[in-house]
């Protein structure tokens, strides 16, 4: 199963191979270059097919749960401020994503979504320490019926150019349903209030819409 938003891209990517593939069988080239081009240009394939894919993930709903927004690993966990929407300290846990990972972005939890906002910015490496405030990034936060609030920013990386959010303001949505998707390598960080209790540690590796990152 693939991701809608590589649709196009996995098109193109088809009709390039087929081209390339009947080019090189056509032509009069060794051998060996035709299979050696022949295995980059299908490992140039799967590269693309395994970065769109979109596995299904069975989010086992819990009003007393916030489960990984993304698939990758737990870089961060430390106090922080924020300076957008709470202005002020929340508990921020980051999982950087990297190339191989899937990258479809999940609701943390379920609620309505409070607030929606994309800002253009820089394309800084996903785990600089600057990347939160100064990387192009999108910022969403979800109302719980707990009335806690719980924020989840996507941050573009050095290769991620774009980065797409399905979140709009007032809208109900349900934990671990897709909320958006960033091309290439990149960071998701999720402000809680300071007491909530993690459940996953440093350098932990986590699965989009099924680990459970922190409880109510």
């Amino acid at each position: 199963m693939f991701h809608k938003e590589g649709s196009k891209i996995i098109l193109i990517a088809f009709v390039l191979t087929f081209a390339i593939m009947s080019t090189i069988w056509i032509v009069s080239i060794p051998e060996w270059l035709q299979i050696g081009l022949s295995v980059v240009t299908i490992g140039f394939l799967f590269i693309i097919l395994q970065f769109f894919r979109n596995p299904k993930r069975n989010t086992e709903l819990n009003d007393k749960t916030i489960v990984s927004p993304v698939d990758g690993k737990v870089v961060v966990i430390e106090k922080v401020t924020d300076n957008e929407y709470f202005k002020g300290d929340r508990l921020m846990i980051s999982v950087f994503m990297s190339p191989i990972n899937v990258h479809v972005t999940r609701y943390p939890i379920s609620g309505k979504v409070a607030y929606s906002k994309y800002h253009p910015g820089k394309y800084l490496v996903a785990w600089h320490p600057k990347a939160s405030e100064e990387n192009e990034r999108t910022t969403v936060v979800i109302n719980h019926k707990n009335q806690i609030q719980v924020m989840y920013r996507q941050i573009a990386g050095a290769l991620a150019k774009r980065i797409v959010n399905y979140a709009q303001e007032n809208e109900q949505i349900v934990q671990g349903s897709d909320s958006g998707f960033i091309k290439f390598g990149s960071r998701v960080d999720v402000y809680l209030p300071i007491d909530t209790p993690v459940t996953v540690k440093l350098n932990e590796k986590v699965k989009g819409g099924e680990t459970v990152l922190a409880t109510f």
